[in-house]
């Protein structure tokens, strides 16, 4: 499957003391990007996921790696893409880039669950069809 791509501006508010993007916000930019890449994907935000298929997702772990910084105004592409679909839970790749240079990349476990309850529920159909329809 072909990388879904996101752009996000660096703001002032993403930067640290020395006026590079803060480590932990490259987890904002992954996150951003995987709603829009699951707004594109089954063309539902998450909310009207929670209302409409009873699930959202939930991050379960997470394995960064950072390679070069990212500063103030840059436009990253962060991309998404589906490296694993089980029934309950998938693991993704993404990764932040800035003219071809990467900067960081990171794998993001993601698990679906009951918004009642939080416990583990099947990965809706529409969003598996959509994948399926994906895949090469």
């Amino acid at each position: 499957m072909s990388a879904f791509i996101h752009p996000i501006r660096v703001y002032w508010e993403d930067t640290d003391a020395g006026g590079i993007v803060f480590y932990a916000n490259y987890l904002k930019f992954f996150e951003r990007a995987r709603t829009e890449w699951l707004r594109g994907l089954i063309d539902l935000g998450q909310e009207r996921m929670k209302q409409e298929l009873g699930a959202m997702f939930v991050v379960s772990e997470t394995s960064i790696r950072y390679l070069s910084p990212a500063r103030l105004d840059d436009l990253l592409q962060v991309s998404v893409e589906v490296r694993e679909a089980g029934r309950a839970s998938m693991t993704l790749f993404q990764q932040a880039s800035l003219d071809g240079t990467l900067l960081a990349e990171g794998t993001i476990r993601i698990g679906c669950v009951s918004p009642a309850n939080l416990k583990p529920v099947r990965i809706p159909a529409p969003i598996l069809d959509a994948l399926k329809k994906k895949s090469p």
